[in-house]
């Protein structure tokens, strides 16, 4: 099993967010110091609505990369 790699000088992550699939490699400093004070009701929330946005992802994708292609 791997876990979130670590990183000098970077605020810790929740696990969670590795596991859930946010591209945390790609965050500002910034964007992690909000991401890891989050409330844990907070964080159950995002990964909530994130997870809702992926089971639709690959549908709505599709849809964008047929229409792009079509498009331009």
């Amino acid at each position: 099993m791997t876990g979130p790699p670590e990183s000098a000088g970077r605020p810790p992550l929740p696990d969670a967010l590795y596991e859930a699939g946010f591209p945390v490699d790609l965050l500002t400093e910034e964007q992690r110091e909000v991401l890891n004070a989050l409330t844990p009701q907070e964080l159950a929330l995002l990964l909530d609505v994130k997870s809702r946005l992926d089971a639709v992802g690959p549908e709505v994708q599709a849809h964008g990369e047929i229409a792009g292609g079509a498009l331009f």
